[in-house]
Parts: structure tokens; C-alpha cells; sequence
């Protein structure tokens, strides 16, 4: 998208030094992310970056809307419910794919989550980069110009709220199983905050405790959200000490009722040149005649889960509980990125976070996924290069 850099980028790049990012990555931790690493940033212009913040500026209005509760009450009814809601999400990852329509380039909504990302792996990453192509100092990941250690205060706010680091943890289920722990990872070690497994809290009273390393029990007072309740929900093996729906005296850093309000949930009301058409399965008048125009997605699902993409008459009938279901029209992905051996689809999540005072919430950082499949993800992507997660960089 900026020749400039794509062409300083592309000359410099080799499979070494790939190899030599990667290591860098690894060295951190002692290990390496399970993610393919994708081997480029995605160099956005400021045409696309204004398009993708009008984007955000129309679903955040969307969702700043006096009766926004009202209109997802049912997301949580059909799902999970936890006490103590706040009065707005304190994470937002607005997901939109890179298309073409009417031979423009365009950003499509694809996906909007009120659940935390990546947001301190990212951070890291961009020094990752900067380590291996000095020329990418010119260029910043973060979507308003702040600096680093700006955007890390901004993120440790949303986190902690200002309580003290160890009554604050980041909880998990099986945190060293999961896919992304490299962020958790750079989470502890940036933010100061313990990784603690949902089985390892106790339970007294309304408190939860947790071990740490020297076995005493410390007290909880604000979690940071990193579980998936349709991962918990198959984890019948997991015994937990406590339910999320109990009443219990602590604060959350992302809402659980946030991850079922924001999602895809509110997509068939948004219209808008930055949104696809897409209707609750349960509000089908009829089952269109051109179905390979369209995807079938699961409401609530998690990293594509139980997404058909190429549809049939069959699915669609086959679906039980409609209301949990959305049709949505497909989007022509614009192969956009240059790689040695021809074009990479793109798709860009802008990461926002709402301060608990703030009328609404900033768009800060964002991260990327290149394809060569049909879709975004790991199974459409098996042997290829340059594919994978990486992050956009903006002109400063």
C-alpha cells in the first residue's frame, strides 16, 4: 500500500533473516509462538488508515447508543450472564477484511469483539521488526502517533485500574496450553501482573485467591479477562472452585458479558459502506438462490469455529437454533500485500481501549493477518509463506 516501504522491505528481505526475526521472537521467553509469524508488516496508507478509523467511528457510535444494552440483553440470555457489569467494554478489536469493491480498495467489517487481543505481544512485535529493518523506526503501529511507553501506561490503566500488581491477574484456563501465551508472557513481564489458571483460584465467601510462587494466598481484586466460555463450557474435565455467574467481590478488566454483547451478534444491525450485509439466521424470510455468495457463522464461536463456507441449502436447514446463527454475504478480498511470488490478502484489527471515564473508547495499536486461502486463518493457510500474524504500520 506504500510502495516505498513494500519495495525497501522486499529488497532487503531474505529467508536468514527471517529466520533471525523468529529467533528474536523466541529468544525472549524461550520459546516460540505456535502462530505462524507472518514475515512482513502490512505497510497501510493513510488513505486506508482513514478509511479503517471512519470504520471504528460508526461501529463505536453504534455502540455508544442509549438503548445498546437494551438491543443486546438477548446475546446475553442465550449465553452466559456475570454480575457486576460495567458501563462500557474496557477492550474493543473491530476486524475488518481488505476488499474490493467497484474496483476500490475498501476496509469490510468482518468481526467486532469487546474482548482483549493481543495487545502486548504486538507492542513487542513492532521492536521485533525494527531490530531486523531499521528503515520501519520511520513507520508506527500505533493509530494516534503516541509513543510506546505511552500506549503501555494507557494499557496497564485498563488493566490494573491502579490496584497493586499482585492482587490483579491475568486469568486463563490452562494459560501454557493456549495458543497465544506469548502475549501473556509479555504481559507479566511489562505489565508486573501473574498468569493464573482458572482451576488454581480459591474461593471464600465472595473473595478468590490464588498461590503464588511462595505458596501464600493472595487476594484477588481485578481480573484480567482472558477466557472463552465456549472453551470452558467443553472443559467438562476442569473443576473450578468458583462459577463465574457467583456473586463475587472483585472487578473485571473486560466484562465477560462484554465478549457476548459486542460480537457478531450486533452485526446484522450495522449498515454502512464498511459493513456486510448479514442477517440472523432466525430472521431469514428465505434461503437465497445464490448461497456461494455466502458464509454461515456461528454467533459466538471463537478463531472460526463452525464457520461453513461454502453453504447449502442443507446447513442452513440443518441449524436448529437459528438464533445463533447469522448468514453473511461474502467480500471480495483484495490480494494487496507484494510477496516475492505474488499478492497476500489482508485483514486488519484495529485494538481500542475505553478508559472507565472516557466517552468513548481510543483506537491505539492493530494487528494483521495475511492469506492466501479463501479465509483468514490457520487451516485455509497449511504450507504457506507469507501468511500469518503480523501488525500494519502507519506513516508517522
Amino acid at each position: 500500500m506504500i510502495s516505498k516501504y513494500r519495495e525497501l522491505f522486499n529488497a532487503q528481505f531474505t529467508e536468514k533473516k527471517y529466520q533471525e526475526f523468529k529467533d528474536d521472537i523466541a529468544s525472549d521467553f524461550n520459546y516460540m509462538p505456535t502462530f505462524r509469524l507472518g514475515e512482513t508488516p502490512f505497510f497501510i496508507s493513510k488513505e486506508l488508515k482513514n478509511q479503517l478509523i471512519e470504520g471504528c467511528n460508526e461501529v463505536i457510535s453504534f455502540i455508544q447508543k442509549e438503548d445498546f444494552k437494551l438491543l443486546t440483553d438477548k446475546s446475553l440470555e442465550l449465553n452466559h450472564k456475570v454480575s457486576k457489569e460495567d458501563e462500557h467494554t474496557t477492550f474493543l478489536a473491530i476486524d475488518f477484511g481488505i476488499c474490493e469493491e467497484d474496483g476500490a480498495v475498501i476496509p469490510k467489517l468482518i468481526e467486532v469483539q469487546g474482548f482483549p487481543s493481543l495487545y502486548n505481544y504486538q507492542i513487542n512485535l513492532y521492536d521485533k521488526f525494527k531490530n531486523h529493518y531499521s528503515f520501519l523506526n520511520e513507520l508506527t503501529p500505533f493509530i494516534n502517533n503516541i509513543e510506546p511507553q505511552e500506549y503501555l501506561d494507557i494499557l496497564e490503566e485498563a488493566i490494573c485500574n491502579n490496584h497493586p500488581k499482585e492482587n490483579v491477574i491475568l486469568l486463563e484456563i490452562e494459560p501454557e496450553k493456549q495458543n497465544t501465551k506469548i502475549d501473556f508472557y509479555y504481559c507479566r513481564r511489562d505489565i508486573g501482573i501473574p498468569i493464573v489458571c482458572v482451576t488454581e483460584l480459591i474461593k471464600k465467601g465472595k473473595q478468590l485467591f490464588y498461590k503464588n510462587e511462595k505458596g501464600d494466598e493472595i487476594l484477588v481484586k481485578r481480573i484480567y479477562n482472558r477466557v472463552i466460555f465456549d472453551e470452558l463450557d467443553l472443559r467438562t474435565d476442569l473443576k473450578l472452585n468458583f462459577h463465574f455467574s457467583d456473586e463475587l467481590d472483585v472487578e473485571w478488566a473486560g466484562h465477560p458479558n462484554w465478549f457476548f454483547r459486542i460480537s457478531k451478534f450486533i452485526l446484522p444491525f450495522l449498515k454502512g459502506k464498511y459493513f456486510i450485509e448479514t442477517t440472523l439466521l432466525s430472521e431469514l424470510k428465505e434461503i437465497p438462490q445464490d448461497l456461494e455468495n455466502y458464509v454461515l457463522k456461528p454467533l459466538f464461536s471463537f478463531s472460526g469455529t463452525g464457520v461453513i463456507f461454502h453453504v447449502t441449502k442443507e446447513d442452513i436447514e440443518a441449524v436448529v437454533e437459528k438464533e445463533l446463527y447469522i448468514l453473511q454475504k461474502k467480500v471480495n478480498y483484495l490480494p494487496i500485500v507484494q510477496s516475492p511470488d505474488g499478492k497476500v490478502k489482508a485483514e486488519v484489527r484495529v485494538l481500542c481501549v475505553w478508559k472507565k471515564n472516557d466517552a468513548e473508547p481510543t483506537l491505539l495499536c492493530n494487528l494483521v493477518r495475511l492469506s492466501r486461502g479463501e479465509m483468514i486463518g490457520v487451516k485455509f493457510n497449511k504450507d504457506k509463506d507469507w501468511v500469518g500474524g503480523t501488525l500494519g504500520l502507519f506513516e508517522r
